[in-house]
């Protein structure tokens, strides 16, 4: 048993414990978001698991990225040597397949226990059954999943109102409501609409129970490492594409939260009117760039992508029997909607046929969080009050893996932070998440592997 609180405070608590300072927002003046993977082992003994006394499992962060950023197409480069996507997500799972290739070594050399075991054909490999992992993210993922309904309604899923707007009698929807620039926002707590509304403090806990999913409403929740009065309700919004009508509970959509990733181009657009019809849900988006567009799709795509083909990619695959997905998403506490986040991660994939044996669209668990992480924008806006200064997105990026040998990467604009323009193209230039570095790791399991013992797919 494991509920998502606890996945959200052990990923806090790593954060705070294992990350350096050095790649971390500057106190009050920067913020940033938070993604890690959990390896969840279930116990040996699974008839222990009663409703009386719950089967306890035992979690581990195995990766764990921060970050908001992402270059333009024209930094782009094709050696390899540079991140592309620095949003957290991305992070996270590149952090992942890092930790999936040092599993990988640990099994093929029999040196460790590893989370692999021989599968069924020669030179493949497969997870174990007792264990599955968790993705964690203290944001809902930019673009589709981020389109969330407003409901004319006392419970909102924004962040705090900083200043007073419940005066105002009116509630206008601006057309220039995206993000510029290549950083996340907290989608968009700066928008007219946003800071008009109302928030009336609420809680939901969601604990996984033998594979079920339950719903229970408390109080406000005192515990956590934050806990600022902010809403995190969990909306039923039925058909956001007929946002105008009014929705269960005679709530009305009144309008939706921005996305700042743009619609793919040559393909299906948004309408960019007025109010809740400003987006078209379920179309591919890229990320947004400040003046030189971006080729990164959104975090919502990508993540969709990964619950079809898996976590591992292409290179990690020759080694497996089957794919390595995700059995569950947890996000922490922010603008949400259950089904938005149903919508842009397994919706839209149902109709993905004539996929490689192994392959398929996922049934996915989306739980959120009621605990805030404490250096999202959220948070330190809540906590910086009239402080001097414009709140910014943290520039750098944080890379941790479980791995013994550098198990820790920062970075800005793609490369190890305190690169100059002379030292680009070098080793020392590197990511240990880059293209190039996860291909010499690839390279590094190959030699100690026995060629006879190779899988067929690469002889």
């Amino acid at each position: 048993m494991w509920t998502a609180d606890e996945i959200a405070l052990l990923c806090y608590e790593h954060y705070g414990i294992r990350l350096p300072k050095k790649g971390k927002p500057e106190p009050n003046h920067e913020w940033t978001l938070l993604a890690a993977v959990v390896k969840i082992q279930s116990p040996a003994d699974q008839d222990c698991d009663t409703p009386d006394k719950p089967a306890q499992v035992t979690k581990e962060v195995v990766s764990m990225g921060t970050g908001t950023k992402c270059i333009g197409q024209s930094k782009m480069r094709k050696s390899g040597d540079i991140l592309n996507d620095s949003h957290a997500e991305v992070i996270a799972r590149r952090s992942f397949q890092r930790y999936l290739l040092h599993q990988l070594q640990l099994a093929a050399t029999l040196k460790e226990d590893s989370i692999f075991v021989p599968g069924t054909q020669k030179g493949l490999w497969k997870l174990r059954r007792d264990l599955f992992f968790v993705f964690f993210s203290s944001h809902t993922p930019c673009g589709d999943a981020s389109i969330i309904p407003m409901l004319e309604f006392e419970d909102q899923p924004c962040c705090p109102v900083i200043r007073d707007w419940a005066s105002s009698s009116s509630v206008e929807a601006s057309s220039n409501l995206e993000a510029p620039g290549n950083e996340r926002k907290c989608e968009d707590l700066d928008s007219p609409v946003t800071k008009k509304m109302r928030l009336e403090p609420m809680t939901a806990a969601r604990e996984v129970t033998n594979g079920a999913t339950h719903h229970q409403s408390f109080g406000k929740q005192e515990s956590g490492p934050i806990s600022p009065g902010i809403n995190s309700c969990n909306l039923t919004v039925e058909g956001l594409a007929a946002v105008t009508r009014i929705a269960p509970g005679s709530a009305k959509v009144i309008d939706v939260y921005r996305t700042g990733a743009k619609c793919v181009p040559g393909e299906a657009g948004d309408s960019r009117k007025l109010g809740a019809a400003f987006h078209q849900v379920g179309l591919l988006r890229v990320k947004p760039g400040r003046g030189d567009r971006t080729r990164s799709m959104s975090c919502s795509d990508k993540m969709a992508r990964w619950n079809v083909l898996g976590c591992q990619g292409a290179l990690l695959m020759h080694f497996l029997e089957e794919p390595i997905y995700l059995s569950a998403v947890v996000i922490g506490k922010c603008p949400y909607s259950q089904e938005a986040m149903q919508r842009a991660l397994t919706g839209r994939c149902q109709n993905v046929s004539a996929l490689p044996k192994g392959f398929g669209v996922q049934e996915l668990k989306i739980l959120q969080s009621d605990l805030l992480f404490e250096q999202s924008r959220c948070a330190v806006q809540a906590k910086r009050a009239d402080s001097p200064g414009r709140l910014v997105p943290c520039g750098a990026a944080i890379s941790w893996s479980a791995v013994p040998e550098q198990p820790l990467d920062v970075t800005a604009n793609g490369f190890p932070q305190g690169t100059t323009k002379k030292t680009i193209g070098s080793l020392q230039a590197r990511s240990q998440i880059s293209k190039v570095e996860l291909f010499r790791s690839f390279q590094k399991l190959l030699s100690r592997i026995a060629r006879d013992k190779w899988p067929d797919s690469l002889r």
